[in-house]
């Protein structure tokens, strides 16, 4: 169906040229707006009626009389150019970035983080909304798996699903304890130390705690887990307490971002634990122009101004 409507309607680049003749009224007149020959536009035309199959126009005298069939193709030319200047329009504003989403899930600790990158961008383009959902690692997989979001925060990646990842920032995962503690005094300390102290972990599903083990496990660390806590903040304020005297690991941004009041970090040798925060989607998954331009971001200034903020909390990254 829409094969035979385009022969009979003919090019769009004929619509124009029969547009332009009958607005001026002659084809000198079209050929001078479009800038080309009289020879061309009269070919065009000519090519036109022969793919319509009916007259457009009848020459009487130097005028031209336009028919009904005439009459009804520049209606309706004039609505179909009037489409795709519309169109271009939208396009040109989502390339502007004038409207449109930008959909971000990533894993707890990247919380920190995440609004200092947003921010700016938001700033830069006004009127992009941003959708932005916090989960755990498990629940970000799920989405990523599901392709409901443009990018996915991980400081682990999943192994077994097909995605694309840039790696964007560096994800120390250091020791803290309350400042009264028994080794926040110390200058060294052997990783095999923090065996004896209650420690207190993130939930399973959590990329912090998946790391810790991988990590433990290579150096044949046991730790003495106390407590198991689904949330930085509440780990933080737990430690900050003097809970049990216990000591956990959290990344270096949660401190850097979140806060380090009452806490001190332990200079434990090994440490810290080096992991990297990546953006990741599904392998083929086409990107938004919203999208393209913020990974465009995140990987110059978004970069450069995190990591600025990161050494003036002296953080080691």
């Amino acid at each position: 169906m829409t094969s035979r409507l385009h022969a009979h309607i003919g090019t769009i680049r004929q619509l124009e040229i029969f547009l332009a003749v009958y607005e001026g009224g002659s084809i000198t007149a079209a050929s001078e707006t479009l800038h080309l020959t009289q020879p061309t536009v009269s070919m065009q035309i000519k090519k036109l009626v022969e793919a319509i199959d009916m007259p457009l126009y009848e020459q009487v005298g130097r005028k031209l009389v336009f028919t009904d069939a005439g009459h009804t193709l520049a209606t309706t030319a004039k609505d179909v150019l009037s489409s795709f200047v519309d169109l271009e329009t939208k396009l040109s504003d989502l390339r502007g970035l004038k409207s449109g989403t930008l959909k971000i899930a990533v894993v707890t600790t990247s919380q920190y983080f995440i609004p200092h990158l947003l921010g700016p961008f938001c700033q830069r383009y006004p009127a992009i909304d941003i959708q932005l959902k916090v989960a755990n690692r498990q629940q970000v997989i799920d989405r990523l798996t599901a392709g409901k979001d443009d990018f996915c925060v991980f400081s682990h990646l999943p192994e077994d699903i097909a995605i694309e990842t840039i790696e964007f920032l560096p994800n120390p995962l250091v020791a803290i304890a309350p400042q009264h503690h028994p080794l926040a005094t110390k200058k060294r300390i052997q990783l095999e130390t923090i065996t004896n102290a209650p420690f207190l972990m993130r939930e399973k599903g959590s990329g912090t705690r998946f790391a810790i083990e991988e990590f433990m496990k290579e150096h044949q660390i046991q730790l003495n887990l106390k407590m198991t806590i689904e949330s930085n903040e509440a780990i933080k304020h737990a430690v900050m307490s003097g809970l049990g005297l216990g000591i956990s690991i959290l990344s270096a941004h949660t401190l850097a971002f979140g806060g380090r009041s009452r806490l001190v970090e332990l200079p434990i040798k090994a440490l810290p634990i080096k992991t990297h925060w990546y953006f990741a989607w599904l392998q083929g998954k086409q990107l938004s122009i919203i999208a393209n331009t913020f990974l465009n971001y995140v990987q110059s200034e978004g970069k450069e101004t995190l990591l600025s903020e990161l050494h003036q909390e002296k953080l080691d990254v």
